[in-house]
């Protein structure tokens, strides 16, 4: 008998270290799972109803850490247990996780070891036993999205300034398009245009950030064709099941400057056609953002608050906060949404569903 029989949203916290899990619907709080120091992103396999976190460092933040881990935890989802802990070793600090559209690879971003670059790593998804390594040609890879069709995957690169351009089926390096450094990243329901958040973070910069924002890349030419540009830096950026693009800004306090002293975050919300319909504030830091199925919904986890905000696209609009337990800082980060075994549960789809202003 599986405890989840409703669609749930899963929330990793980096220093907990837990994922939580709550019902998508009201918000209520079903259960926490402690895992090992520190869960970052999750990824879910709707096929083998497994959700994935991967395990960056031992403790702190990229730059600051306590070392770099290899790790990936397998978890059922419905029981709310671990069932596997997979050692990535040699590889490190895995950290960006998608499921290939195929649903036969699942994909890990790691940073570079040795004399190895940063690098995509492939797991066979049944064996979860690695099966290809492609080079990203920089060492600090982190967020990367992969296109509809799975032929090109690219990676922004904290270290490098251009974002890697790599073509799954041969392996080789298709291109770099040319940014000063970048954080989140993701790619249009089309592939016709892959969205970057850039430049790379930066805690010594208080102040308005000079050309921060999305950059909007068309994938035919590589071509950066317009920028969607905010005062600060912009982490995570997403793409939701309505084409809706979805960034999240940092704000940091009034003359100060370093990471933990953040003021609410903003969401934007871009249409497809570039017009930015909303934007809503949202937890301090965001860091990670999803959205429901259906796009009615996104969620914006919120590292130095520890919080989730669910924000309706429709009104653009906040409607719920959810908090996430944490031992000091950083709090929560990867989000997964998950809906319930066999469509059992309810999404919170359309107006009559709407969810009711609620902290958690």
């Amino acid at each position: 008998m599986t405890e989840n029989m409703q669609d749930v949203l899963a929330v990793a916290s980096q220093s907990g270290p837990t994922i939580t899990f709550f019902d998508a619907l009201d918000f209520r709080r079903l259960g926490v799972l402690e895992v090992p120091n520190e869960p970052h992103e999750l990824c879910f396999d709707p096929v083998r109803r497994r959700l994935y976190a991967t395990i960056t460092y031992r403790s702190g933040y990229y730059h600051a850490n306590g070392g770099r881990a290899h790790e990936l935890v397998v978890i059922d989802p419905d029981r709310r247990r671990i069932v596997d802990i997979v050692d990535l070793a040699p590889e490190r600090a895995p950290h960006g996780i998608a499921l290939d559209p195929s649903g036969e690879l699942l994909w890990v971003s790691v940073e570079a070891h040795d004399a190895e670059e940063g690098a995509l790593v492939a797991l066979d998804a049944d064996s979860l036993k690695p099966v290809r390594r492609l080079s990203v040609a920089a060492p600090g890879p982190h967020w990367f999205t992969l296109t509809p069709d799975g032929s090109r995957a690219y990676s922004a690169n904290k270290e490098a300034p251009f974002v890697s351009v790599v073509d799954i089926g041969s392996g080789a390096m298709a291109g770099r398009i040319e940014v000063p450094g970048s954080e989140g990243i993701a790619a249009s329901r089309d592939g016709r245009f892959v969205y970057v958040a850039a430049p790379k973070g930066d805690f010594a910069v208080a102040g308005p950030v000079p050309d921060a924002g999305v950059r909007v890349v068309d994938t035919a030419t590589g071509a950066v064709v317009r920028t969607h540009r905010t005062n600060g830096l912009v982490f995570p950026v997403h793409v939701t099941a309505t084409d809706l693009v979805l960034a999240g800004e940092l704000r940091m306090r009034a003359g100060r400057a370093a990471l933990g002293v953040q003021e609410p975050g903003l969401l934007h919300v871009y249409g497809k056609d570039g017009a930015e319909r909303g934007c809503v504030e949202v937890g301090a830091f965001p860091l990670t953002i999803t959205s429901s199925p259906d796009g009615r919904y996104g969620y914006v986890a919120a590292v130095s608050s520890s919080t989730v905000t669910v924000v309706d696209l429709e009104r653009v609009e906040a409607v719920a906060t959810l908090h996430v337990d944490r031992v000091g800082e950083p709090g929560a980060h990867g989000l997964a949404y998950i809906p319930a075994p066999d469509g059992c549960g309810s999404a919170p789809t359309g107006a009559s569903q709407r969810p009711a202003r609620r902290h958690a």
